[in-house]
């Protein structure tokens, strides 16, 4: 590299140069070749004001990045000398004796460029024998040396920059071996000075290496090289030459370095002809080692141009990326610095106004910070779409609408608890406690739950399933999953899809509506703030259809194990991972769920409760809550026995026990009220005694006996003036009026609280005053005859709200030839209807069968009712009751007493299977019936119902309706017929 030298820094370092040292143009003379007028007008000189005794001069550098700076004063040569070099076309003022009388000259190596004639260069010189050589030839007035480069390594690579290990290699060659790594050709280098161990060189002719004459220091014979002619006129020469300076130029403009370096140069060298061209555009360039020393050994000028403008163009396109790489970072910083500093004034202005709360800054910066704890547990796509959208919001205008959709939108997407799961608790101990705290009864559905979590501990996640708890109102649904919820330490959250029309609701709305909002899932999400909470999806099957989609299509994608782990939110737009939820479905009749989301679910009955629970539920669980919530004291009332089942019989027969608990409300309420009517007289004297007390701590007497207050009033009197006298008075007869408030205060007190005492005793509720708190009985006995008349036959129905008998009753409307017709009544669906027909054609077969000359059925208008008309009834479960009616009142003989029957008959007489055993069942107990009839492929459903509802039942399981005849009609024949007692 090249450096400039300023005759500032000259005069604190000067170092004497021979005579004749200096690359300088002869005094009076210009320079009046072609070249050198388009190169001074670049650089806007005038070569006759040239100096020649300037200080400036240029030095080559090393490539290892060590600039050294060169400092050297010029002498001017002894006039005699200058004199008589002027006439010279040489540039170089000459020494004596002359360069070219210098045949064998010390080999300096260079490691890094080489030198060319009329620049500087500073070497380090480390050989002890080799400097002492340099400076005894600089004393016997022969300062010259010559400067070789020096070939690499053959294994070296030279595009590998290793600077000290070169300077290494360079020190420990020695003789023949540095001679053979020294390039041919080199140049006769003027030792200007010498430092320590630092040479300055000056470059004045090529040498070419003939043969070596010493070994220590290295000494060579030389061959002073001239370059070949040429012709200055050739046209070519010329375009090469101007296309040098064309190029010069134009890293001129771009370079403010190159253009000290072409000032300095052609204020020192002679005519600047075309070798010096050449040579001067291959010095400064940036090339290589390589082909800097091409064009060092190159003697034709042609060629010698041509590999310099080679050289000149490469450092013009790295000028180029130069600048342009300038010119963006300092676009990029200028514009960083000027967003930085706007947007500080901004704020300031802001603050200035109390408008940062509105600052975007601000509210991207509140996301951020909302989004760094999860970053690391957030999935990638996730935190993609928030940059994105974090950026969009930093280019809108707060004013615009799209600046609120985008704000909401990275609301709910910062909000959501990406990969924050609450530790699961899987003690199944743990669990049987907790559900036994909050339920009484249900057995199986309580080992299913426990199942479900022990499978959860081995698995070690409890996703996957979808439970569905089906069962009447009021048995306990919602509260078992909050239960689970409980036991398995997991966040609730309940939502309601009942009369859900709007798929909106479920999948979220598209954000280009006003209004949007995500669906129920990712507000849950939010709510609970984990994202495995326990979801109870209530009332499932009562999701409505409208104009707005299907819900249970679209809750098909949320409660599938196989897709729910990349659930879609419309408003949302990203997958969410919905599979560590656990979903937990509730449903009154399971017949209504849509069939493809019922695939999907693990369906729980809950059947109900019968009597005994019932009464366990009140007692334990529903009483004592409800006493609490009163604020009643449990030895203030007492509920017997007696009073609560004549409650479960006579008032709450359903299947579940929120009717039961709105009745124990009730009777707890007008106990409070009763209570309060007692304390009525009693409490606001009580009140009124505290307001006073306060009042009659004035009135406090000393040991002695004397009143302190009329001590104090007396004292007041003394020192006060008559206004305070006159309201001191004032105050002396209300304290004594309010003293004798206290006395009559405390004696109605006294008298009220004895009599309190009498009045106020444990309320007792029993059977003989429950109407007086809960009204007169809603139902009476189910039973409507104690001995079953002819034609009427108990069945057993199935309803939401649990089980119950149901009677079936037949009659002879008119008989005559040939009148045989069947008429129904009592609001039958379809389903029975038709079962109706086929048993009446059944009886008529079996009759017929019995009593061959009987044609009742033939000659009888019969009228079939089921009671309770107004109430719709409908099932495939009382064709086996219907015959036996129809039969009955053919043969004209009672049902056996305390039988209920189930049961759908085919035409040829088969009992087909029913649903709701343990429903029927807890009816005929209800009843007090202890006789059943089962279709026998219920038989494994009966089994598997606790031994407190099936114990005292006799049930007989058919599959035939002669086996049910015989029961019904021929008691002596029962035990034949493998009746099952249970």
């Amino acid at each position: 590299m090249l450096k400039l030298i300023s005759s500032s820094c000259i005069q604190s370092r000067v170092h004497r140069l021979g005579p004749g040292l200096l690359p300088v143009s002869r005094p009076g003379t210009e320079s009046t070749t072609p070249l050198m007028k388009v190169l001074s007008s670049l650089v806007g000189l005038s070569w006759r004001n040239v100096n020649l005794g300037s200080r400036v001069f240029f030095c080559s550098d090393s490539s290892d990045g060590s600039d050294q700076v060169v400092e050297a004063e010029v002498k001017a040569a002894e006039s005699g000398a200058n004199e008589a070099e002027s006439k010279g076309s040489s540039a170089i003022v000459p020494t004596y004796p002359r360069p070219e009388d210098y045949l064998t000259v010390l080999a300096l190596p260079l490691p890094h460029r080489p030198l060319f004639p009329g620049f500087y260069m500073p070497i380090f010189v480390k050989d002890a024998k080799l400097l002492a050589a340099l400076q005894e030839s600089r004393k016997r007035q022969a300062p010259y040396a010559g400067a070789f480069l020096l070939k690499d390594e053959p294994e070296a690579d030279p595009s590998v920059a290793s600077s000290s290990e070169t300077e290494k290699n360079v020190y420990d060659l020695k003789g023949k071996e540095l001679f053979n790594r020294l390039h041919e050709v080199g140049t006769l280098a003027q030792i200007s000075s010498i430092q320590g161990d630092q040479v300055i060189l000056i470059g004045h002719r090529r040498l070419r290496i003939t043969e070596m004459v010493g070994e220590d220091p290295l000494t060579v014979k030389v061959d002073h090289l001239k370059e070949l002619p040429y012709n200055k006129d050739d046209d070519i020469i010329k375009a090469t030459s101007f296309e040098v300076i064309s190029t010069l130029r134009d890293v001129l403009k771009t370079s403010s370095l190159w253009r000290d370096h072409v000032q300095t140069y052609t204020q020192h060298i002679g005519d600047f002809t075309y070798p010096r061209l050449a040579d001067f555009g291959a010095a400064i360039s940036g090339a290589n080692k390589l082909q800097c020393q091409q064009v060092l050994e190159e003697l034709d000028v042609y060629k010698r141009l041509k590999l310099t403008l080679e050289l000149v163009k490469k450092e013009m396109e790295i000028s180029k990326i130069q600048e342009s790489i300038a010119k963006a970072i300092e676009e990029k910083i200028s514009g960083e610095q000027r967003r930085y500093l706007l947007n500080e004034q901004l704020k300031a202005i802001k603050k200035e106004l109390g408008l940062e709360t509105d600052d975007k800054t601000a509210l991207t910066g509140k996301f951020r910070e909302r989004i760094e704890p999860k970053r690391e547990k957030c999935p990638p796509h996730v935190l993609q779409v928030i940059d994105e959208e974090l950026t969009k919001l930093q280019l809108l205008e707060a004013s615009s609408s799209e600046f609120n959709v985008t704000r909401n939108y990275l609301d709910w997407l910062t909000a959501l608890p990406w990969g924050e799961y609450s530790d699961e608790n899987f003690d199944v101990i743990r669990a049987q406690k907790i559900l036994d705290e909050d339920h009484y009864g249900l057995t199986d559905v309580k080992e299913r739950i426990l199942e479900f979590i022990a499978v959860g501990k081995l698995r070690g996640s409890s996703q996957g399933k979808i439970i569905c708890l089906s069962g009447p109102p009021g048995v306990g649904k919602t509260s078992i999953g909050r239960s689970i919820a409980r036991a398995l330490n997991r966040k609730f959250f309940r939502f309601s899809v009942g009369g859900l029309a709007d798929v909106a609701e479920i999948k979220g709305h598209r954000r280009t509506y006003i209004g949007a909002m995500p669906g129920k899932m990712v507000q849950c999400l939010k709510n609970v703030g984990t994202a495995n909470p326990l979801v109870l999806i209530d009332e499932i099957d009562k999701l409505g259809r409208g104009h707005a989609g299907d819900p249970a299509s679209a809750l098909l994608e949320l409660l599938d194990p196989e897709q729910n782990a990349n659930f879609l939110d419309h408003y949302l737009d990203v997958p969410i991972d919905l599979s560590k939820v656990l979903f937990v479905c509730t449903a009154n009749v399971v017949d209504m769920i849509p069939n493809p989301l019922l695939d999907r679910m693990e369906v729980i009955a809950i059947a109900g409760y019968i009597t005994d629970e019932k009464m366990h539920i009140a007692r334990n669980y529903l009483e004592k809550a409800t006493r609490e919530a009163c604020g009643i004291k449990p030895e203030q009332v007492e509920v017997t026995d007696a009073a609560l089942l004549a409650l479960i019989e006579n008032y709450c027969r359903e299947a579940g026990v929120r009717n039961l608990q709105k009745h124990v409300e009730k009777i707890y309420r007008k106990i409070a009220l009763q209570l309060v009517r007692q304390g009525v007289t009693i409490e606001p004297t009580v009140d009124s005694v505290h307001a006073i007390e306060p009042k009659e701590t004035e009135v406090d007497f000393e040991e002695s006996g004397q009143n302190t207050a009329g001590k104090k009033n007396s004292e007041l009197l003394e020192s006060s003036s008559p206004e305070q006298m006159s309201e001191t008075s004032t105050i002396e007869v209300q304290t004594a009026d309010q003293s004798a408030d206290i006395e009559d205060a405390k004696e109605s007190v006294e008298d009220k609280e004895s009599g309190s005492k009498k009045t106020n005793e444990k309320i007792l509720v029993d059977e003989s005053n429950l109407t007086n708190f809960v009204g007169k009985p809603v139902f009476h006995a189910e039973r409507i005859y104690d001995q079953t008349p002819t034609g009427v036959v108990m069945g057993l129905a199935w309803t939401a709200m649990g089980g119950s008998t149901l009677y079936i009753e037949t009659t002879l409307i008119e008989e005559g030839e040939g009148k045989g017709a069947l008429h129904l009544t009592g609001q039958l669906g379809d389903v029975m209807k038709e079962s109706a027909q086929i048993a009446h054609t059944v009886a008529r077969a079996i009759l017929h069968e019995k009593e061959l000359e009987n044609n009742f059925f033939a000659n009888s208008k019969l009228h079939l009712h089921v009671p309770a008309g107004a109430t719709p009834k409908d099932g495939p479960s009382a064709g086996c009751t219907m015959i036996t009616s129809l039969l009955s009142l053919a043969l004209k003989k009672p049902v056996r007493k305390d039988l209920a029957m189930t049961g759908e008959v085919t035409l040829t007489g088969k009992i087909l299977p029913i649903g709701g055993v343990k429903e029927k069942t807890i009816a005929a107990r209800r009843s007090e019936v202890k006789t059943i009839v089962f279709p026998s492929a219920n038989k494994r459903d009966f089994d598997e119902l606790a031994d407190n509802v099936k114990e005292g039942l006799d049930v007989h399981f058919v599959d035939d309706y002669m086996q049910i005849f015989n029961v019904a009609f021929c008691e002596d024949e029962t035990q034949s017929i493998g009746e099952v007692t249970a």
